[in-house]
């Protein structure tokens, strides 16, 4: 073969690939530029979709149904998400508590209209992870972060030499590859602010799912329901899975108490949106466009 037939051969196989998908219950949109781009980009889009029948706690064929319905099962990401969970469980003082699986099946029974009332009793138990393997004496709910871990998982099977990769799913993405729009809660068409931040982002609030008041978001140490902000944007660090799990508990809290946690956390910003007001973290406009 030619030097010249080499270049066409290796130009062929680079690319610009944009995939759009339903996974998680929301939209999820795959970017890939670089070497065999439409092919990385199909490898995100079954490990997204994989990963979430696994984590599906409504599906009863799921791992995480079987772990509530069982009480125990050996399975890699259950265990990370688990793992996780409790972290953030510790280091938010109950907020974030992956113990709440009752109160999460009740919740989304409600807003989905199967039912007229929500009587959600907090309560919890042990929960060990050993290796790859979680047992529980207490129904679990992952959701808090599962979302941001599939973006996170999916992104790095997009990863490669000559590659780069973007994955947002429902408001959770990995670092933009470009400048990207915070979406209002209010209808408007018009985006709140715009990012360019090389930080992964996730975003929470009521106004996506929401019945009388009430919507995905409760607070365990309060026994409270429903988000205490139109919506709560965080960057992170870390990755996205930080990112969702902190927009979630960000979410549960009282402005003030969000806000000084938000500070206080290691690589973190955030944006609130109360009463129609902006509060942000100091850093936070660093990551503004």
């Amino acid at each position: 073969m030619s030097l010249g037939d080499t270049l066409a051969a290796a130009r062929t196989r680079l690319g610009d690939a944009r995939l759009e998908f339903a996974c998680c219950d929301t939209e999820f949109t795959v970017r890939v530029t670089g070497f065999r781009a439409d092919i990385a980009a199909e490898r995100a889009r079954e490990t997204a979709l994989s990963l979430a029948a696994d984590l599906d706690a409504f599906d009863p064929e799921s791992v995480v149904a079987r772990l509530n319905r069982t009480g125990r099962v050996e399975n890699e990401h259950v265990a990370r998400l688990v793992r996780r969970g409790l972290e953030y469980g510790e280091r938010t003082d109950g907020v974030f508590d992956v113990r709440q699986g009752a109160v999460e099946h009740e919740l989304k029974a409600y807003l989905r209209g199967d039912r007229e009332a929500v009587s959600a009793t907090f309560e919890t138990g042990s929960v060990r992870v050993d290796g790859d393997r979680v047992v529980t004496e207490t129904a679990l709910d992952l959701n808090g972060l599962a979302k941001g871990y599939i973006v996170d998982r999916a992104t790095a099977a997009v990863s490669g030499p000559g590659r780069r990769g973007f994955v947002s799913g429902g408001g959770d993405m990995s670092p933009p590859t470009g400048p990207i729009a915070v979406e209002s809660p209010y209808g408007d068409s018009r985006p709140l602010t715009v990012l360019e931040t090389d930080w992964n982002v996730a975003t929470s609030g009521g106004y996506r799912r929401e019945r009388d008041g009430i919507d995905h978001v409760y607070d365990p140490t309060s026994e409270r329901l429903g988000a205490r902000h139109e919506s709560v944007t965080v960057v992170a660090k870390r990755d996205c899975t930080e990112a969702d799990a902190l927009a979630t508990a960000l979410a549960a809290l009282p402005l003030a108490d969000a806000l000084e946690r938000a500070t206080a956390w290691p690589a973190l910003e955030a944006f609130v949106v109360h009463d129609g007001v902006f509060r942000t973290t100091e850093g936070f406009d660093a990551h503004v466009a």
